[in-house]
């Protein structure tokens, strides 16, 4: 849960710092909320599999202890 939370925290402050950039015409800090905010979607994504993963690993040790 924490990764997931963590990435959307990185998005929006990626589009934040966009959004910044656009505004004062800062062609470098656009691109770092770009850079940002597709880092925090790789971070939630990674979150999320890893919510995956340990859902599957209980499923298969509740199957383990019922047999």
């Amino acid at each position: 849960m924490a990764e997931k939370a963590k990435g959307k925290m990185e998005q929006a402050k990626g589009k934040a710092k966009q959004a910044a950039g656009k505004m004062t015409g800062n062609e470098r800090m656009e691109a770092e909320g770009k850079t940002d905010e597709a880092k925090g979607k790789l971070r939630g994504t990674a979150g999320k599999a890893e919510e995956r993963a340990r859902g599957a690993e209980d499923s298969l040790r509740g199957r383990r202890q019922k047999s």
